[in-house]
């Protein structure tokens, strides 16, 4: 599927949705993504700024697409876990950005190539529209070559 299809279909999956989450950018390769959330009735606490509930959320599941989609079929990759660390409110519209580079996947790839298991873990900062950061979330991917694919 393309990506521009794809980022317009995430945008109609109901946890994105209903949250006010958007997918604003998805390169063609899978390499970058954009997400944007606006603070809205749906998605604000009880003091009025950002639910930490969305702020993950909206990082969720970036790196386990692009990765897979970087791999290819012969591998398998499922978000494994995450945590966050929330630093100030935040207000407004507020951006996670994800990247990901030829020698982080080649780095992953040589990592299981032999059938194990790699366990990378990507940071995706959340900003506010001033580019201070509202959050800081960490994500471990499993990714493990198919047994199919590392007997061939």
């Amino acid at each position: 599927m393309r990506a521009a299809l794809f980022r317009r279909l995430m945008n109609l999956w109901p946890p994105f949705l209903f949250t006010g989450i958007r997918c604003t950018k998805l390169a063609e390769d899978w390499r970058s993504a954009e997400v944007e959330l606006r603070l809205g009735i749906l998605n604000r606490n009880y003091v009025g700024v950002h639910f930490g509930g969305s702020l993950f959320a909206m990082t969720d599941p970036f790196y386990m697409l692009m990765l897979g989609k970087a791999l290819g079929r012969d591998h398998v990759v499922w978000d494994k876990a995450a945590s966050i660390d929330f630093v100030a409110p935040g207000r407004g519209v507020v951006t996670a950005r994800f990247r990901l580079d030829e020698a982080r996947i080649e780095e992953i790839r040589r990592a299981c190539a032999d059938g194990s298991k790699a366990l990378p873990t990507f940071r995706v900062e959340v900003t506010d529209a001033s580019g201070a950061l509202v959050a800081a979330v960490e994500r471990t991917v499993y990714v493990r070559r198919k047994r199919d694919a590392a007997a061939a």
